[in-house]
């Protein structure tokens, strides 16, 4: 017994974290997958913007060039082809995407919306900004939306639900596209976070009734800030063109009459610029590398420590569908995984705990403190007070109110899987796992 303390001793001795030598000395990268490989090929395509003074993709001095070809349009078509959607529309944000998708599927005041509990609180933003409530539903071991929170938040007043691609891995479709079927409900993909991701051979963004993606500087794919808008559906294609560009220029005929009733309604100017589609155009042809490199790493991490007695890996609906822009695993109870994730930042891995109670997170609806306070810029608290007009019950939000999200995230650890990351890179965050697993598990 004794020479078990003391080798236990000693393993924590060794750690960083008491001032043994780092597991990983070498730098990392910042996680900004797209981002880093910005390059030559972006330089070009903007180059090419500034030399024909085409800045806006629907006039300019190129205007009446047959030559000349927007590159918003570009970027539209090869996006459209990447993802596998009959329509791709360009828009300046993710958080303008969601919007042009709710009012294109008919989301408006009095609505409710379902939402996962660990999303970007934008997806919040967008249910409000729209007029609606959102719904907030417990998530399960794959850290996105669990079908059986979902269906029991589902009341009269449900439009929508916004399945979040968390992380890179995809949801479970299956079910939760059964649920919204029975209710007759839309179906939004939140895809920010997982571009090029897939769910048993069809690509994430593709499922739905619509869908945004995020090219933000954060994402796998960026062009600093911009979104996408797909779908399969023309006449949700039609109504989200209308929301995304208040001056209906991609119209034929700007001015012309409706041809059937609602068709014509006030939008907003979500439009993408053609410096950003420049770039997204560059980036997305860069989409297939990314993915191979991170989703290469991270086997090569995973075959190392598999074997590891105490850590439980999240859950991938799809393997093969799994971005891999990052690595999950749950230890046993919350203390243990912040110990866990303090121990391998000091070996230089990068990583740590997925949540903390005291550290603010708007990725976690725990830290949604305007959900929380139904906070509107408003005098009169819309769009809450007007929704609790409608039904005569108060809405209610609690940081308890998902129970799992906030065990499983508690017990996470997180690792960030860079595209530039070497093979002896990964062979030193495997190193530095299996080290702080040897000294605390």
């Amino acid at each position: 017994m004794t020479n078990a303390m003391n080798d236990a001793t000693t393993l924590k001795d060794a750690l960083a974290l008491y001032g043994g030598a780092k597991a990983k000395p070498t730098p990392n990268h910042p996680m900004f997958p797209g981002g880093l490989e910005v390059g030559d090929e972006e330089r070009q395509l903007v180059l090419e913007v500034l030399a024909s003074r085409h800045l806006f993709r629907y006039y300019g001095p190129a205007m009446g060039i047959a030559a000349h070809v927007s590159k918003v349009e570009q970027f539209e078509t090869e996006f459209r082809e990447k993802i596998g959607v009959n329509h791709a529309l360009a828009v300046n944000s993710c958080t303008s995407g969601l919007i042009t998708c709710l009012i294109a599927c008919g989301v408006g005041p009095g609505c409710e919306v379902i939402v996962p509990a660990y999303t970007f609180f934008a997806t919040c933003s967008a249910v409000v900004a729209v007029g609606a409530v959102p719904r907030i539903c417990d998530v399960d071991d794959t850290l996105t939306m669990d079908p059986t929170a979902l269906e029991k938040l589902i009341t009269p007043r449900t439009r929508a639900i916004i399945p979040v691609h968390m992380r890179g891995a995809p949801c479970d479709m299956d079910p939760i596209l059964a649920i919204a079927r029975t209710h007759g409900l839309k179906v939004i993909e939140d895809v920010a976070q997982a571009c090029g991701g897939a769910y048993k051979g069809r690509r994430l963004g593709a499922i739905g009734d619509c869908a945004a993606f995020s090219l933000q500087y954060h994402k796998i794919i960026t062009s600093g800030e911009g979104g996408v808008v797909t779908t399969n559906d023309p006449d949700l294609y039609e109504r989200a063109l209308w929301v995304h560009d208040a001056a209906a220029c991609w119209r034929p005929n700007r001015f012309a009459s409706a041809a059937q009733p609602n068709q014509i309604f006030c939008g907003y100017n979500f439009r993408m610029a053609e410096l950003t589609g420049a770039v997204a155009l560059a980036q997305v042809r860069k989409l297939e590398g990314l993915l191979a490199r991170m989703r290469e790493h991270k086997a090569r991490i995973l075959g190392q420590i598999r074997d590891l007695p105490g850590l439980e890996f999240r859950r991938l609906t799809d393997p093969a569908g799994d971005t891999a822009i990052a690595l999950f695993f749950y230890l046993a109870d919350p203390r243990l995984a912040r110990r866990f994730g303090e121990a391998i930042k000091a070996e230089g891995l990068p990583g740590g705990s997925a949540f903390d109670q005291d550290i603010p997170d708007w990725h976690i609806y725990y830290h949604w403190d305007q959900i929380m306070q139904k906070a509107s810029p408003f005098a009169d608290g819309f769009p809450y007070t007007y929704h609790e007009k409608l039904t005569g019950v108060p809405l209610q939000y609690s940081k308890t109110s998902c129970p799992q999200c906030n065990d499983l995230l508690s017990r996470a650890i997180t690792i960030d899987i860079a595209p530039r990351l070497t093979s002896e890179d990964c062979n030193l965050i495997a190193r530095g796992i299996r080290k702080v697993a040897a000294a605390l598990l």
